[in-house]
């Protein structure tokens, strides 16, 4: 299924983090946000040279998980991994 372009657009406009925060409340349920949250999280992890093992012992999660977001940050045109590449580790 395609992501609605509108939905995106609507996101993209948001500026102000505590409105995002209350938008994703209002549009996500508890766990499918904890679900984006810890994909961001094992993406990081990851990006930083985190083994595999020890990220799926950290966050109590299977290797597969993982390894969907290891295949992500290895294609040539990654968004995700040209991102992390320009965040500063403080934001990190």
């Amino acid at each position: 299924m395609a992501i609605d372009r509108q939905l995106l657009h609507v996101i993209s406009t948001i500026r102000d983090l505590d409105v995002l925060e209350r938008f994703f409340k209002d549009l996500f349920t508890p766990a499918e946000l904890d679900d984006i949250t810890l994909r961001w999280k094992l993406l990081k992890d990851l990006h930083r040279g985190m083994p595999q093992r020890q990220i799926a012992r950290k966050y109590g999660i299977s290797l597969c998980k993982i390894t969907r977001g290891s295949k992500v940050l290895k294609k040539k045109d990654s968004v995700v991994m040209h991102l992390l590449h320009h965040m500063d580790d403080e934001t990190l």
